[in-house]
Formats: structure tokens, sequence, C-alpha cells
């Protein structure tokens, strides 16, 4: 039995699952797991759960039929050894397998429509093409959830490792069904030549002749850089359970999700307090903006039709994290329902965060200064071209970030020679080497924030701050002010962004008071934000609804769980928080969700080819009355040592 209720399945718990099916349901050689994982047991249980209290250990699975054309969800008891809850969800897909991505390259590779296409470009080694796997997308009615489709696109590689993604075969789309393994339709759009220089960002696959941008070897070596924590690191892991200086979490993981936090508080003179219930990216969404053939239909959206967690990086290579690291492996299944162990798919470390208090006295010379740090809970994974690392940073200081890193390498189009003018731009992109183009598209990030602030029942405001009209309340014209609105129903609740109003929200207790007599509070401190420019009709912007506002509170509901809803692939419209707060319920009092949308405007530079730097994104929840005065006050200054370290005259380290 594990330790906590809200420990993720082992690998003996998701096979488990699956024999339990196998066994009660008699399931055919046709069915395959596409997710198994925790069902977790009501809030009020988990919330009054103390260490050796026992519960009913259950597993939660997502199953599809594929002689049947069917999904099933399954509530499995790992306790009592026996199937809960077998139900078929109608009209819907589950996201895609690992395996039928798989199968899927070959099954083009065989088509002869296909290779007919590729002898147009000049290509008879089909060994060379990468087939790459988009989701289908909502066409129209012949996307129906009945079949179970894929739309792919082609590239070519001059070897084994080369980046395909510098010759992509433009016009060519693959669609398949994969229930019946079938290849739909083959459609081609016209040929354009492929791209004639290589993108290789590995030294040892780089060509003088045809490399873009060429190179010519690595440059010389900076001085290294060298994190240590001699006395070992202050973090305190039973099993995912973590204590951290004053915090106290249980780290949690699917294979949709990826990591999420849940039962967050922090220990304040002695009280353990609740801030955040459950934290999780909840969709994440990318929609391209180019019309042409090959890429008005891609809006994938990544969690919700291939799953995060599944997609997971082994950050075993030693340069994802650094310093004095504690990993925890990810633990998901295979379409067969056996467990797939992705080692240190979790990263845990701290991190020196700055200064986090300072003040000298002028008059005198004296001074203080306490240094913050920060417990750093992060994984990355890779989504075909794209890379994507999630970072939750939870600081001394009450706070709590998340930062999303995007990098890898951008989805590209071909351009027929003298398509662009010598120092132009394609319309709808940019040209990142000659004939090749990366199409502008934009990244939308749910993080779905199950709060309990002091407790269960909260409430929500709006700030904007504007000006005063100028008058005897502003004689001087320079004051401002800040309102202060409750978002008393789910109608109301649903946001835009405003810098003009340095628009922010506030969630606080309804049952707790701070020490002048206020309410405890979390502020969403928003970040990066994008507006959406699909149009309204638009498949993009139906199915992607949630990414219209900043934010969205709803009234908890265990199964409102992912922005787009819990089915998204070829559905024509989201069937998530958009629709969600249709109800209107109240907000008043109550235990309360946030949905808060993370934009990324990603208009194609030349500097993102042929891997993209890291491009950053995310938002702060901040403490507001929440701590009686600053939480870091009796934080013990740091020890003087070779960690603080002054440079002399001469630019030599010396160390105090």
């Amino acid at each position: 039995m594990p330790t906590h209720p809200l420990e993720p399945l082992s690998a003996d718990e998701i096979a488990g699952v699956s024999a339990i099916l196998r066994r009660d349901r008699a399931l055919p050689g046709t069915s395959r797991f596409v997710f198994i994982e925790t069902f977790d047991p009501p809030k009020d249980v988990v919330l009054a759960w103390q260490p050796g209290d026992e519960w009913d250990r259950q597993g939660f699975a997502v199953l599809r039929e594929s002689a049947e054309h069917k999904t099933y969800e399954a509530v499995v008891s790992l306790t009592h050894d026996r199937v809960v809850s077998y139900e078929h969800i109608e009209g819907v897909q589950p996201p895609i397998t690992v395996e039928e991505f798989d199968l899927s390259e070959a099954l083009v590779r065989n088509d002869p429509r296909w290779q007919a296409a590729m002898r147009l470009r000049g290509v008879d080694d089909f060994d060379s093409a990468m087939i790459d796997k988009w989701s289908s997308g909502y066409t129209g009615p012949g996307d129906s959830a009945e079949r179970r489709l894929a739309r792919l696109l082609t590239f070519v590689r001059a070897g084994q490792y080369d980046n395909g993604y510098a010759h992509p075969v433009e016009g060519l789309i693959v669609t398949i069904d994969m229930d019946t393994w079938e290849v739909l339709e083959v459609t081609d759009h016209g040929v354009v030549p492929l791209p004639p220089t290589t993108g290789n960002f590995e030294e040892a696959l780089w060509s003088k002749d045809t490399q873009y941008p060429p190179l010519s070897g690595s440059r010389e070596p900076m001085k290294p850089i060298e994190i240590t924590q001699p006395q070992g690191s202050s973090v305190e892991l039973d099993g995912h359970s973590l204590s951290w200086g004053p915090w106290r979490l249980q780290i949690g993981y699917t294979p949709r999700e990826g990591v999420i936090l849940q039962d967050v508080r922090y220990l304040d003179h002695g009280k353990l307090r609740p801030i955040l219930y459950r934290g999780s990216v909840s969709e994440m969404y990318v929609p391209y903006g180019d019309p042409a053939a090959t890429h008005w239909n891609k809006n994938v959206f990544d969690e919700g039709e291939y799953g995060l967690g599944v997609l997971a990086n082994s950050l075993e290579l030693g340069c994802d994290c650094v310093g004095e690291i504690l990993y925890l492996d990810a633990v998901v299944n295979d379409q067969e329902g056996g467990a797939v162990t992705i080692p240190n798919g979790i990263c845990v470390h701290e991190e020196d965060a700055g200064i986090g208090w300072k003040h000298t006295e002028y008059r005198d010379g004296r001074g203080e200064v306490r240094r913050n740090r920060r417990l750093v809970i992060s994984f990355f994974v890779t989504v075909g071209n794209y890379d994507y690392g999630f970072y939750w940073n939870i600081h001394l200081d009450g706070s709590i970030e998340l930062e999303v890193k995007l990098t890898g390498i951008i989805s590209t189009g071909a351009l027929q020679p003298g398509a662009v003018a010598p120092g132009g731009e394609p319309g709808f992109g940019t040209l990142v080497a000659p004939e090749l183009y990366g199409p502008h598209h934009q990244h939308f990030f749910s993080v779905r924030l199950d709060m309990q602030v002091d407790g269960p029942r909260n409430n929500v405001d709006e700030l904007n701050s504007a000006a005063v009209p100028a008058g005897p309340s502003n004689p001087w014209g320079s004051a401002w002010q800040v309102a202060r609105t409750r978002l008393t129903s789910e109608a109301d609740a649903a946001r835009d962004a405003s810098s003009s109003t340095a628009r922010s929200w506030l969630v606080t207790s309804s049952d707790t008071v701070n020490g002048v007599g206020g309410r405890p509070g979390y502020l969403i401190e928003p970040g990066t934000a994008a507006p959406f420019f699909a149009q309204p009709g638009s498949q993009q912007r139906s199915r992607g609804a949630f990414a219209t506002k900043q934010l969205w509170v709803t009234a908890y509901s265990p199964r409102e769980r992912y922005a787009a809803g819990e089915y998204i692939a070829q559905q024509p419209v989201d069937q998530g928080v958009s629709r969600f707060v249709e109800g209107d319920r109240p907000l008043v009092d109550a235990d309360l969700v946030c949905w808060y949308t993370v934009g990324v405007h990603h208009v194609v530079r030349p500097e993102d080819w042929p891997v993209m730097p890291v491009a950053k994104a995310g938002f702060h929840l901040k403490p507001v009355g929440f701590f009686d005065g600053n939480p870091m006050l009796d934080l013990a200054p740091e020890p003087l040592g070779d960690h603080c370290a002054h440079h002399s005259e001469g630019g030599h380290a010396a160390h105090g």
C-alpha cells in the first residue's frame, strides 16, 4: 500500500489495473490501454486522511476497443481486486498512443499513392522519409469520432540522424485510420522542391557545403560553473511526499498531465496552512496562423490528443538539472497495459534565487541581507519537433511560479525557388534558410489551480488600477487607486487580460482573517499573454475556446479536469471550461478552481533555426495578506563561505 492517497500508481499497480480489467471484462486482444492513472479518493477523504488510515486504492483507465470502434473508461479497486465501473463513452476519441504513432510510419511508407508522390519529388529511398504524426483536427463532418484519424506530414532525411525538418515535403498530407490501419487518403497539393540546405545542430553532422547557417566548428569552451551543496539537499522525500523548509506537498504524476502539485501547504509559525489542493497543466494548444494547404489545419492539443506525461524525457544525461538533484521515476503505461518506467523523469532540486530582502542604512553603513531560495520540480517532454520544459518553482517568500520553457525545432514549410524576393518574407511566416520557412503560430497553456487558501471556501476578486480624475481627490494629478470587484458567478468570471489596468486576480479565504483584519489571499499575477487571432467560426477558435480568456473560474467538480474537455480529438468544439461555465454556478464562499491561460505568440525568427533557443513564459501565485509580514523575516543569514565570493582588483576570485 502506498504511503499517501495521492501517491501515483506504481509499476505493479499499473499492471494490476490492466490485469483485473482483462480478467473481469474478458478484454479481447484488440483493446488498447491509452492511459492508466490513479483514481483519487474524494477531496474530503484526502483532507481528513492521517498516516495509518486505510482507503480504497483505485486506478482509472481509458481504453480504445479498435474492433468495436469504441472508447471505454474504467475504475478498478486495487484494494478489493475488482472492477468498480466500466463505461462506454459515446462519440469520442481518446489520445493517440505512442505505439499507434510508431506503427503509422511503416503504414505510410508502404502506401503506393504516397510512394508515387515522393517519386515526383525525386525521392526513391522511402526509408529516408520521416513521417510526422499530427492529430487530425476537425475539418468537417467526415472527421467525426467514429473513425480514429490522424493526418501525417512527411520530411526527408539525408542520413539516419539528419534533421529532417530542413526538408519538408510541402503539400503532401496522408490521412489514416488507426482502428483499421488503413491509409484513407493521400492528398498532394503540388510539387515544391525540397529546400537545398541542411540544418543540423549536432557538430558531427555539419556539412561545409550544405549546412545553413554555415558553421566551421565549435567555439572555445568557457570556464566551468560548478554548483555544489557540500551538506546535501534540504529537500526530504518520502515516496512522493515532499518537505522543504516551510513547504509540504505531494508530487503527483499522470500520463496526460505529467507533474502535478497536490495538497500544497506552508508551515507558518507552527501551523500548516493550505494554499493549493491541485495545480496542473490542464491543456497545451498550438494553433498555426498560415492558410497554406499543409499548415492551415495544424491545431494540436498536445496534452488532450497525445499526453504530456507519456512523452517525458529521461533526465539521465545530467545537463537538464544541475546541482544536488533528487530524481523520481515517471511511471506510465503502454497500450498493452504494462508499466513503462521513465528513469529520472521528474527532477527535484534547489536553486539560489537571488536576493530575498536587503536594506543598508545609509547613515552608518549597517545592513542586512537574506538570500531567497527556490525549490524546482520539473519535467521535460518532446512532442514531435518541439520540446517543452515545465518548472514549478516554489520560493521561500511563499510564492509559487510556473515557468514553461519552449525549445526544439520549429515546424517548417518549403517555398518554391524565387517565391520570396531577396530580403523579403513569406506572408505568414519567416524565412529561416534558403527556400525554408517557419509558419507563425501560438502556444496556449491552461493551468488548472484548484485553490484552497486557508481552507476549501474561497472568493475571487478582480483588481484593476486606474488614475483618479483630476480634482479635489487628485489635486496633483498623480493619484491612482485599485478597484476590487468580486467575481460572483461563472458567467462573470471569464476574464480577459488588461495590461492598461494592471489587471490581476486575488483568491481569498472566506473563513480566516490576518493580523490587520483582512482576508488572507493569494494573487494570480499575470505573466505572458497572447491575443487569440483565429476568427470566430474557425476550428482553431471553436476547439480551443479556453484560450479566448486569460482567466476562468469555476465551482469545483471532480470530473472537470481539462480546459478543452476530457476528449478533444476530432471534436468540432471544445467540451471543457467554456462549456463548464454555462451552468453559471455561484462562486461566493465556494470551493473554487481557477483556470489561467499562459499565451505565447511565436513570430518565428531566423535565430530559431535549426534549433530554437529557449523561450520562457509563465505566471506567479503571490501571497497577499496571507502572512503577517515578510515570511522570510526569520530566515537565518547565509554563512559566509566559498559560495559567497567577490572579485579582487585584478579580476581573480577571492572568497570571503
